[in-house]
């Protein structure tokens, strides 16, 4: 029973993703509303019964007679569950007008979106590399499908295509890198990969060098590290406003989840090795990153292109993890910063255009605090967030990122990080200004909003987390559970239980 109960969050996300389906073959008989009803009270059970064991230090590997080990769950991917819940949820609520707004969003999309879900909770789980392939194409296909979900929208269709076939070729790098490993120990299991590592020489090791090599390969093109960046502003400009949302910050603590499991717990005596391409992928990726976001006139792509800058981030973290074992705790931080900001940002514009069209560039945005001025408030929180200004929580993950990245020696690097946030700071603010110091346009001026809907109070409990991440500890320390420091421990535990066999 105790192995059911760590099993259901994904059983309940299957299952209502397929009944979802079952529901879209009826057509009209169902409203959009009910859709995005149904998936809701589907994510709101599926993260309940995440909760039952949060909070507990444990590692298993249910009914290993059906399983055969290739799943583990643990307190690691508990927790990355319930991010993944909570961030296709907010998803979900934040675009509720933006879902009913546009009429080719039918029920089977919803479906798409729970196996999208799904994929990203089972690759969190994954112990086994064929298994977290697989896990990683269903959620890959699924965002796939939801990119070009319009296909009366050119745009639409050569986003889907672009992310497609490089989605699809850079996945056979996977592959030839599974069968590296596989002709080199003779097994895709992760936990038996390890105990091949540990009782082998660096000499007897090159074909699992190789192979986890290209695997590293598809692991940042799928979080947008140069020289993998080519298809961010496309797809991201093509796709639809919040899927745009999803992927940017949902999507990617998925992948963050599987490569941080099989690093820190199965491969970390390698690590080393792959010190000096990751240097130089940070460098670039911070300079191309930044240059991009500099020049973008599309406040979409603007928002598209930082997100690469912030992958650079990520992967500072990430390469300080072979020097010091608590850039783990940063990682993890960082994602989730960054995961209320980007949906928070994306989520208002989303929002907004759901009733206009025209609020893409920076000059549309201008006047919108006279017009629309709570709005504009919390976009002003999310972006003082992605630039790491102080008392929001992206400051904080900021913070812990450089820190952990001077600890473990690579001080020039952090050094780069903060110029970039420095520079950062032009390409947010000027959205800030223009909002603020600029008369409306006439075209965008739209007099009939209605901002008391669920979108709106999604994305206010956004903003208001996103602040009390920041100073949570100092202004609601009578409520612990809002404090920064729970925050650090239940990341701390979640690292921990990879350490247990």
């Amino acid at each position: 029973m105790s192995q059911l109960i760590h099993i259901l969050p994904v059983l309940t996300v299957l299952i209502a993703a397929v009944a979802l389906m079952f529901m879209s073959m009826y057509g009209d008989k169902f409203s959009t509303k009910t859709y995005i009803i149904t998936t809701s009270l589907a994510l709101v059970l599926g993260l309940i019964l995440t909760f039952i064991p949060f909070g507990e230090s444990y590692s298993i590997k249910p009914y290993p007679s059906i399983f055969n080990d290739v799943l583990i769950f643990d307190t690691f991917s508990n927790f990355f569950n319930v991010l993944l819940i909570l961030g296709t949820l907010l998803t979900l609520l934040i675009g509720e007008h933006y879902f009913q707004d546009r009429a080719y969003f039918k029920g089977e999309f919803f479906s798409i979106l729970m196996f999208a879900l799904f994929g990203m909770m089972l690759l969190a789980n994954s112990n086994e590399l064929i298994t977290a392939y697989i896990s990683l194409e269903i959620a890959s296909f699924a965002v796939y499908i939801m990119v070009g979900y319009n296909t009366e929208d050119s745009k639409r269709v050569e986003a889907i295509f672009k992310y497609l076939v490089l989605g699809s070729f850079i996945g056979a790098f996977y592959l030839l890198g599974v069968v590296l490993i596989y002709g080199a120990s003779q097994t895709t299991n992760l936990s038996e990969l390890s105990a091949f590592i540990s009782s082998h020489n660096n000499s007897d090791l090159a074909l699992v060098y190789i192979g986890l090599t290209l695997i590293l390969f598809t692991f940042l093109f799928k979080i947008a590290a140069f020289p993998f960046q080519s298809w961010v502003l496309d797809v991201y400009r093509g796709a639809p406003m919040i899927i745009t949302a999803y992927m940017a910050s949902t999507f990617k603590i998925a992948i963050f989840s599987f490569f941080l499991r099989t690093i820190i717990q199965d491969i970390y005596p390698m690590i080393d090795f792959w010190d000096s391409i990751i240097y130089v992928i940070i460098i670039f990726t911070l300079v191309f990153g930044t240059w991009l976001a500099v020049t973008q006139k599309i406040v979409k792509r603007m928002l598209a292109a930082s997100s690469i800058v912030h992958t650079g981030y990520l992967l500072l973290a990430f390469i300080s993890l072979g020097q010091n074992i608590d850039a783990a705790y940063a990682t993890v931080f960082y994602l989730i910063a960054y995961l209320l900001s980007a949906l928070g940002s994306f989520g208002i514009i989303s929002h907004i255009i759901s009733e206009t069209k025209v609020r893409v560039t920076y000059d549309d945005f201008k006047g919108l605090a006279k017009e629309r001025p709570f709005l504009a408030a919390m976009m002003t929180i999310f972006l003082f967030s992605l630039a790491g200004i102080p008392s929001t929580i992206g400051f904080i993950g900021k913070f812990y990122v450089f820190t952990e990245a001077i600890n473990a020696g690579f001080a020039s690097l952090a050094i780069l990080a903060i110029i970039a946030t420095f520079v950062s700071v032009y390409y947010y603010f000027k959205l800030i200004a223009m909002m603020y110091f600029y008369p409306t346009k006439e075209e965008c001026m739209v007099n009939d909003f209605n901002d008391k809907r669920i979108s709106t109070y999604a994305i206010a409990f956004l903003a208001i987390i996103t602040v009390l991440g920041g100073v949570g500890s100092a202004i609601v320390f009578f409520i612990p559970i809002l404090s920064i420091d729970t925050l650090i421990n239940l990341t701390q535990l979640a690292i921990q239980s990879l350490s247990l066999k």
